[in-house]
Formats: C-alpha cells, sequence, structure tokens
C-alpha cells in the first residue's frame, strides 16, 4: 500500500486504474485509499448493477481520480485518456498483463504504466520478458517525502438527476437547465464549458459539473424543470 501511494503521489495521474487479482483484495485497497484521502472507487463482480453504473459514470466523467479493478470487472472499461494503469501484483498471465497496459497511451495520447513486484513474484516478471522478448525496467520506488504531497482533487463533480429515459429526459434538457438564464440578471451563472458528460439511464441520470460550481448547478436543477417537471437530485460523492 505504501508503494502504490507514492506512485500515485509521484505521478498525480488524473485518471488511473490499479489492477489487483481478487474482488477482496480490489475493494480493501480501494478503502484504504480512500482513508488516506485519495479519490477513490473499486469496481469488482461483487457490485450491484446500479452502483457499477455509478462507478464507470464517475471515473468516465473525471469526477473519480483512481478505480481499482479486476480484470474481469474491467472488461469492456473505455475510458479516453487514461493517464496511469498500475498493476498492484503483475498478472500471472502475460497475455492479461499487455491488456491492462494497453488501456493507456492510447491514440496518441500519454500515458504511464507500473507495476510493482515483489521478490516472490520475480519468477512472473522473467516470464513476462520471455513473451514480450525483452527486458523490463527495474526502478526504485519513489522516496518516501512523496508521502506528504497532497493529492489533488478531482476537477469534476457529479450530480444524479433521478428521471432518465423513461421519463423522456435528453441531454440537452439538462444542458439547457444548467445553462439557463436568470430571470433576475438575464444572465447565466453557469456557462457549457463548466459542464461535463451527461449520461442517461432509463429512471436516472448523471452530469459531470465544473467541482467549484456544483452546488450552483445543484439548485439549478432542484429548483428549476425539465420537460416542465420537478426532478430530485443530489450531489454523489464517492
Amino acid at each position: 500500500m505504501t508503494a502504490l501511494r507514492l506512485l500515485l503521489a509521484k505521478y498525480q495521474p488524473g485518471s488511473s486504474v490499479v489492477f489487483c487479482t481478487t474482488k477482496i483484495e480490489t475493494q480493501s485497497v480501494a478503502d484504504e485509499l480512500s482513508s488516506y484521502g485519495f479519490s477513490c472507487m473499486a469496481l469488482h463482480g461483487d457490485l450491484e448493477q446500479k452502483d457499477r453504473d455509478r462507478t464507470l459514470v464517475m471515473f468516465a466523467n473525471k469526477s473519480v481520480s483512481v478505480l481499482v479493478a479486476t480484470d474481469v470487472a474491467a472488461r469492456g472499461l473505455d475510458i479516453d485518456n487514461l493517464d496511469a494503469v498500475i498493476n498492484y501484483q503483475i498478472s500471472r498471465d502475460p497475455e492479461v498483463h499487455v491488456h491492462r497496459i494497453g488501456r493507456t497511451g492510447r491514440a496518441g495520447s500519454k500515458g504511464v504504466a507500473l507495476t510493482l513486484i515483489a521478490e516472490n513474484e520475480i519468477h512472473r516478471m522473467i516470464k513476462l520478458e520471455d513473451y514480450l522478448k525483452q527486458s523490463i525496467k527495474m526502478e526504485e520506488l519513489p522516496g518516501i517525502e512523496f508521502l506528504d504531497k497532497a493529492m489533488a482533487k478531482p476537477n469534476m463533480a457529479t450530480l444524479q438527476i433521478d428521471g432518465g429515459r423513461k421519463q423522456k429526459v435528453r441531454p440537452g434538457d439538462i444542458l439547457g437547465a444548467l445553462t439557463a438564464k436568470s430571470n433576475k440578471t438575464g444572465k447565466s451563472e453557469i456557462n457549457g464549458e463548466q459542464i461535463g458528460k451527461i449520461q442517461i439511464f432509463d429512471l436516472k441520470a448523471y452530469v459531470a459539473v465544473d467541482r467549484n460550481i456544483a452546488d450552483a448547478a445543484l439548485k439549478k436543477i432542484v429548483n428549476g424543470k425539465l420537460k416542465g417537471r420537478s426532478f430530485k437530485a443530489r450531489y454523489i460523492r464517492n
């Protein structure tokens, strides 16, 4: 855990996936990182579908910085501009390892892939080198002083609206409600650049907003109307 914290503190990735082997370990690592102040959530097979959906939404829209996941749960995970992949353990299967690290640095963007290797895992590293037909560069961990470095909070926050496709709510309705001009000032206190991804499900919708205007955005949704109706909304915290 200390090694993982050092890597996250040194590289300060805006979005990173930490791969663990088991569901129990995945949840444990996520909980411990959260206790140290990291913006972190877990993704594994024991999550209910609604919790899985919410986790993926918040990670994809940059409201959460670190996703701790099992290989199975991360299948189909398609995140643009993933800054880092960290292997909490080296995978037993070299092909899985290559698939993990291939999630960062896509389409010309930059990313870093890091793997923690304990002494009893050296044989796995040798197996991976044989598979890749190249040597792997080993480095010392960052200095312990990095533990004193403050972790940056995500730029975005997520609002959940209790209305979705079945209520005919569309992304344009939410965008319009958030950027609507005030009757008093004739101006909007929120502009389109402060609004991120909007994702609609059957009964719920999620919208990412700049963290600095989250309270104002929530007030506009709660006090305003979508499709001529009032909807409950809340600020989702991880």
